[in-house]
């Protein structure tokens, strides 16, 4: 009985507050589902700035329908949204995130329908996304399987010993001609790494809002995992983070 009452509350909990929406013809979470704060407020920037995040990958690493793809920190859909809408259905797209909420909606909207999209819940812990994590960044998936990983605003919440453990994850994940998108804030002349800096940018509030990395320290990082930086965009993505795409050295 309890568990039909679960399903009932649910279905009127949707129906009240639905959890998903149509815009463009292509199905988006709901607004108070999405990350990001105002940036992705209204629909279209949600929708279109997961469509550019395709073709940015599309230009700079040749993304087409054979490939296979590992979203770090997916949230609810935002990439594998825009690579629908863009480009269509993959050989392969893996979504992890440690939130359950986006993981239930993307496998209920986007799994669901297009089943080569699959997504996992991992328990890593993160001070701020998820406190009570135990498990180790170890990802559960075959060495050299995909040949793009994309993390956007990611190592922005991160410490230095987790992004070594992804790091180190990423170099057995690529193939060899594997290539990485990821965003961090980096600046010149500042401590190798600082959490929440006083008056850099904007207000940051809480656990690892900010985590923010002296350049060549961060470049250091990379390089010892034997990751070279192809391009490098100073401050261009969102909240003055800047734009990192890397290949196998």
């Amino acid at each position: 009985m309890t568990k039909v009452l679960i399903k009932a509350a649910r279905r009127l909990r949707n129906i009240v507050r639905p959890e998903s929406i149509t815009h463009r013809g292509m199905v988006i979470p709901a607004k108070y589902l999405r990350f990001g704060g105002t940036n992705f407020a209204h629909d279209e920037s949600f929708l279109s700035s997961g469509e550019d995040e395709a073709i940015r990958l599309q230009r700079e690493f040749g993304i087409h329908k054979g490939s296979a793809v590992l979203d770090i920190g997916c949230g609810p859909g935002r990439l594998p949204i825009g690579i629908l809408s863009k480009i269509g259905e993959l050989r392969a797209y893996r979504g992890i995130d440690v939130s359950d909420a986006p993981i239930e909606w993307c496998k209920k909207y986007i799994e669901k329908k297009y089943p080569t999209f699959q997504f996992l819940k991992i328990n890593a812990k993160n001070e701020r996304y998820n406190p009570t994590g135990t498990e180790q960044i170890k990802l559960p998936f075959t060495d050299q399987a995909f040949d793009i990983i994309y993390l956007y605003s990611v190592f922005s919440h991160m410490k230095t010993p987790d992004i070594k453990a992804y790091l180190s994850e990423f170099k057995r994940l690529l193939k060899p001609t594997g290539k990485v998108f990821l965003t961090a804030f980096t600046e010149e002349f500042v401590p190798d790494m600082e959490e929440n800096p006083p008056n850099y940018k904007t207000g940051w509030k809480g656990a690892l809002h900010c985590v923010r990395y002296e350049k060549n320290c961060f470049n250091k990082l990379i390089s010892d995992h034997g990751f070279k930086v192809d391009k490098y965009e100073y401050g261009v993505e969102t909240d003055g983070q800047s734009g990192f795409y890397l290949s196998l050295s």
